[in-house]
């Protein structure tokens, strides 16, 4: 690969990975720019993948040094996401990459909305989680740890969508916890995707320093927002990426 093009995607993958600690969908934008500097698509995700690992390490960091992180209250949902990403993993190339930009685009939207709607939403905390949101939480969890698995694009948007909705979390929390949920996620399809021989290192250690650094500088300063800038940040980005998924759709 050649220096600018090389020199172009740290940039990319810096500047997504900053941003993408409170918002998530990077890869919606930084896999697409690997297209168009000619890597295999293939290739591309699970070289992605790759980088997701030291990014969201590096995330994690912070938010646990700040005690964000409830380790215990999660770990079901970690336990969940181990086998489901293995799932997503192995299943890469099955499904169209027009099909699940239009998924995302559509579930990103779809949790915006009820967001928007229930105002209260990741602005208070309640201590209590109902038998049902929790069934709710968790199946949702499983079925985006299969689609992180393929892709990320947009996963831990999602995710951190559905820990506010049903799990009765504020912002600040879930975007800490959906760090540490992708951490397995993103490590156990990139052990899949390593064993089929997806992933390019020489590129991928690269991008995984960039997305470390990104990532680690993001989440600093992201343990010092309030819930409510988060809320705004996080349904901002939200609606312009589905907006633009749509659009490329189109």
């Amino acid at each position: 690969m050649p220096t600018y093009e090389l020199t172009m995607l740290i940039l990319v993958f810096l500047a997504t990975s900053f941003v993408g600690v409170v918002t998530g969908s990077n890869s919606l934008i930084a896999v697409p720019v690997m297209f168009q500097f000619g890597v295999d698509p293939k290739v591309a995700v699970a070289t992605n993948m790759f980088g997701l690992v030291f990014m969201s390490v590096g995330a994690t960091i912070p938010f646990l040094r700040k005690g964000s992180i409830d380790v215990r209250k999660i770990s079901p949902l970690l336990v969940l996401t181990v086998i489901s990403s293995a799932i997503g993993a192995a299943l890469v190339g099955l499904i169209s990459s027009t099909s699940i930009k239009l998924i995302v685009s559509v579930a990103m939207i779809l949790v915006a909305l009820f967001i928007l709607l229930k105002r209260d939403s990741g602005a208070e905390k309640s201590e209590t989680v109902s038998r049902r949101s929790l069934v709710i939480t968790c199946v949702l969890t499983f079925l985006l740890g299969v689609y992180g698995g393929v892709f990320s694009g947009g996963y831990v948007t999602i995710l951190t969508a559905v820990l506010v909705a049903f799990f009765s979390m504020r912002f600040s929390e879930a975007v800490a916890s959906t760090k540490l949920i992708n951490v397995v996620s993103s490590a156990i399809a990139t052990a899949v995707f390593m064993w089929q021989g997806l992933v390019d290192y020489s590129l991928g250690i690269i991008l995984g320093v960039t997305m470390f650094v990104g990532a680690y500088i993001g989440a600093h300063y992201a343990t010092k927002l309030n819930d409510v800038w988060l809320k705004r940040i996080f349904l901002t980005t939200v609606f312009v990426l589905a907006i633009k998924t749509i659009y490329d759709f189109i």
